[in-house]
């Protein structure tokens, strides 16, 4: 996976860099490992702003956001992220389990077996 961190008004210290490296390491659990993830942490209006972008052959996520401290900040970030992965994998995974197994194929019933559920009364009485 790479890394790619740029800090805009700020200046790039090893706690920073340390701090980065382990939340990427977080997010990496999720994804096979031929990965872009792109850090970008700026300072605006004395509110501090972590953008991260993770880029890969069959994903795009980001995700910002803004707060006082820089670290709560990329905290927040690293939640956003965690939140989009773990929604669309809910989405793959309940697609796959929505056809339960049967690929779209048709079943068909033996005509007299199909006609033993059936209720005159209840369907007289729906009606």
């Amino acid at each position: 996976m790479k890394v790619t961190i740029t800090f805009l008004h700020l200046d790039h210290t090893p706690a920073l860099d340390e701090r980065i490296q382990e939340k990427t390491q977080k997010l990496s659990k999720y994804f096979n490992g031929g990965d872009h993830i792109k850090w970008t942490c700026y300072v605006k209006n004395n509110e501090h702003y972590a953008e991260v972008l993770i880029h890969g052959p069959k994903l795009n996520y980001h995700a910002v956001a803004h707060s006082d401290c820089l670290y709560k900040t990329l905290d927040m970030a690293t939640k956003k992220l965690e939140k989009q992965v773990s929604k669309q994998k809910s989405k793959i995974k309940n697609k796959i389990h929505r056809n339960n197994g049967k690929n779209g194929e048709l079943v068909i019933l033996d005509v007299e077996q199909a006609w033993t559920d059936y209720d005159e009364d209840f369907v007289k009485e729906a009606a």
